[in-house]
């Protein structure tokens, strides 16, 4: 049986250890589908499982990495023929599934997906969970009323983080006017590269306010922030509109009123990119191969070797990466 290579978290007695090592793929024993993984990607939780935070990982030992693309080896399943090419996103992967850090995987086939037409491995990795997400978001707020030619705009929190960063893209796309906002003033040619109207500074919408109610300003909005920048996204929301929220990383904690939701009829989404059926999980990928512009999602990826996982992980915590981080699990 062959062997592969892995970045592998460890517990026992209480300590965390992390390290790369060779395993047999015997070990392999979860789903229908094996996998030769060439690209898995970075994300928010991958940077807390690589770093030893908890929240993620729920068993162990435990190879991390949300997302991986690859070629089938080998398939149970009459829907994956060896040699084709497919995508996994946040299906457990990292948390009770071994994941993607690592240069084979077996998943079941309801997980699996068959990855576009005109999208290779390192593409469908420059996507990703995060960009799946920024994908679910959209859909969420058109089956919400959302449509194009509104007079306002749609608002896009952490707009130079991963999802931040393809939602802006694909509204931008589809002819809406995107504010993106953003804690970091220096992304803002990056973001208005992807097709950002107007750069909003994130601390106008986490400002505090002693108003359950202000200037209606959004046609709808994505947010991948919590806390309170989506307290201010919802007070300044349009009667009827909606935010997709899908992102803590400005905090778990939601302080706001009822007086949006009965005053002015919006809606808070959420958005949960894990537990999405198979049909659906489809959907998606059908619309960002129609929907992302290619050249726009290679204006955010970044390749980094597999070797870097860790000081990666310290920086996408730290807010320090822009838009996807491809990892290379060969290298």
């Amino acid at each position: 049986m062959a062997s592969f290579r892995a970045f592998v978290v460890r517990q026992a007695d209480g300590q965390t250890t992390f390290g790369f090592e060779q395993l047999d793929a015997s070990l392999l024993t979860f789903g229908d589908v094996l996998i030769r993984v060439e690209y898995s990607s970075l994300n928010y939780k991958d940077g807390l499982a690589v770093t030893g935070k908890p929240g993620v990982i729920r068993s162990y030992p435990m190879i991390p990495g949300i997302d991986l693309a690859g070629e089938v080896m080998e398939s149970a399943s009459e829907a994956f023929k060896p040699g084709q090419k497919v995508v996994v996103t946040g299906c457990g992967t990292s948390e009770t599934i071994w994941g993607g850090y690592a240069q084979m995987a077996r998943m079941k086939a309801d997980h699996v997906v068959a990855i576009p037409p005109g999208f290779s491995t390192r593409q469908a990795m420059g996507i990703g969970t995060a960009g799946f997400t920024a994908m679910q978001c959209v859909m969420a707020l058109e089956s919400h009323g959302l449509r194009p030619g509104g007079s306002k705009p749609v608002v896009v929190t952490g707009a130079a983080g991963g999802v931040g960063s393809v939602a802006v893209a694909i509204l931008a796309k589809l002819g809406y006017s995107v504010v993106a906002s953003t804690g970091r003033p220096e992304a803002a040619e990056y973001l208005k590269s992807l097709g950002a109207a107007e750069i909003l500074d994130r601390s106008v919408l986490a400002a505090p306010s002693s108003k359950p109610l202000e200037s209606e300003r959004w046609a709808a909005a994505v947010d991948t922030a919590g806390g309170d920048t989506l307290a201010g996204v919802i007070r300044t929301l349009s009667t009827g509109a909606s935010v997709a929220a899908c992102g803590v990383a400005g905090g778990p904690k939601l302080q706001t009123t009822v007086f949006p939701f009965i005053l002015r009829g919006v809606n808070l989404l959420g958005i949960d990119s894990v537990r999405v059926p198979q049909v659906q999980r489809k959907e998606i990928w059908s619309r960002l191969a129609t929907d992302l512009p290619l050249d726009k999602l290679e204006s955010m990826i970044t390749v980094e070797p597999l070797s870097k996982i860790q000081e990666l992980g310290t920086r996408i915590l730290a807010g320090q990466t822009r838009g996807r981080i491809v990892i290379d699990v060969n290298a």
